[in-house]
């Protein structure tokens, strides 16, 4: 299973502003609504652009530096401790990171429509995805997690097994993605946006995977019975 690094780097403030564009999935939402230009002006630095600006480049440091995240888990390994760890590592940053991701992939679509590798389609795709996500989340949080932080039930199987059936959804669109985006490979020739584009959608698959693997693999069998070890058929961890 492809996984990021548990320990984060600090966000350098005389990085060119494109370099933390492509680094930092997320920054370009930053990027964008403070009209700094990270695609064709992305060759100065944050500390320029931030003075360029008259922004204060500490506040800017600072909450590029959040957009970092870790991928440990929490010590204790109680049902309660794990279903909080997934609704703020997970459920929060999927809402953040799928707007983004579908605002840059029409951009991208658009601007380089006539480009032989333009990834035709994806736009649509990871909009499904949110859907698809949102509504999934959305029956954890209402139904499934507060029966399992109350302690469960004999039949918390059955939207247990729902979920499970939806998570091997939620694999198949990740399959779909790779084969859009060329496994996420940029051409050489790709701009700032197009390359941070596909850094994004890495972190959403890596975060997915994850996401998934706690529910399937941690969380779930601690109230079915018969849980079974996921598999590289059943879900998209892959392992």
């Amino acid at each position: 299973m492809n996984t990021r690094q548990d320990t984060v780097s600090p966000v350098q403030a005389d990085a060119a502003l494109g370099q933390i564009a492509v680094a930092l999935p997320g920054a370009t939402a930053v990027f964008r609504r403070l009209k700094l230009d990270y695609c064709c002006g992305g060759q100065i630095s944050l500390r320029q652009a931030a003075a360029n600006k008259g922004l204060n480049l500490d506040d800017l440091v600072a909450e590029l530096a959040a957009l970092q995240r870790s991928d440990a888990q929490p010590a204790a390994q109680d049902a309660g401790t794990l279903i909080d760890h997934i609704l703020t590592r997970y459920h929060e940053v999927h809402r953040v990171q799928l707007p983004e991701l579908v605002a840059m992939a029409r951009r991208v679509e658009a601007v380089h429509r006539d480009h032989p590798a333009v990834p035709a389609g994806l736009a649509a795709l990871l909009a499904h995805m949110e859907e698809e996500l949102l509504s999934h989340m959305a029956k954890e949080e209402q139904v499934l997690f507060p029966m399992l932080k109350a302690g469960g039930n004999p039949f918390v199987v059955h939207p247990i097994g729902m979920m499970r059936a939806e998570h091997v959804d939620h694999g198949l669109a990740l399959d779909r993605l790779a084969e859009l985006t060329r496994d996420l490979t940029p051409p050489e020739d790709a701009c700032t946006t197009w390359r941070a584009l596909y850094a994004g959608i890495n972190q959403l698959r890596d975060d997915l995977i994850n996401h998934i693997h706690l529910e399937n693999n941690v969380l779930f069998p601690m109230f079915d019975t018969a849980a079974t070890t996921c598999g590289p058929t059943a879900c998209a961890c892959g392992g």
